[in-house]
């Protein structure tokens, strides 16, 4: 179970959405995702009281053409879907228009690894999630690719290399 609650107190897992707006299109999402045919099976709606607090979704009997499977919900929402193959699994992330994050759980690390160089996405976290390094880059791919955060690869984003070249011309032995 998932304590949505306020941040500063330790046993709370998970805090308030950033703004109002931003629970709304979650909402939204949550609303779209049951009118496309996806089940929930918990979560789906607002914790009682003042805040912009949301109880962590899961959808089940979801389809990879649906809204909830093919953008980027920036929420507490999770899709499952199924699949037959590793190369179907591989199909169904790969078609869509994004490619931020992707994760991978499994006991088979090789195979694993042999999925995550498949998959089009900026990050893949194998057997985590979240799981952040400053010294690591991290930015996605598709329409999610709009440069790298972190990393010696940021520097690229706010820096311009420039040559200045200039030819001296020595002071005329005449001249003060």
């Amino acid at each position: 179970s998932i304590k949505v609650g306020n941040p500063f107190d330790p046993e709370t897992f998970m805090g308030a959405q950033a703004s109002g707006a931003q629970l709304s299109k979650i909402l939204k999402y949550i609303e779209t995702g049951q009118k496309e045919g996806a089940k929930i099976l918990t979560g789906g709606h607002r914790k009682e009281g003042k805040g912009f607090f949301l109880q962590p979704t899961i959808f089940t009997d979801v389809d990879e053409k649906m809204t909830i499977a093919q953008e980027e919900i920036f929420g507490p929402v999770v899709t499952v879907l199924k699949f037959e193959t590793v190369e179907e699994a591989i199909a169904m992330a790969n078609d869509s228009d994004y490619g931020l994050a992707a994760g991978i759980h499994t006991t088979n690390l090789n195979k694993a690894v042999h999925v995550s160089n498949k998959i089009n996405a900026g990050t893949v976290w194998i057997n985590t999630y979240n799981d952040f390094n400053p010294m690591v880059p991290f930015g996605g791919v598709h329409s999610s690719g709009i440069g790298r955060e972190m990393g010696q690869e940021v520097f690229q984003e706010y820096t311009q290399c420039k040559a200045v070249r200039i030819k001296l011309q020595l002071p005329d032995k005449n001249t003060k």
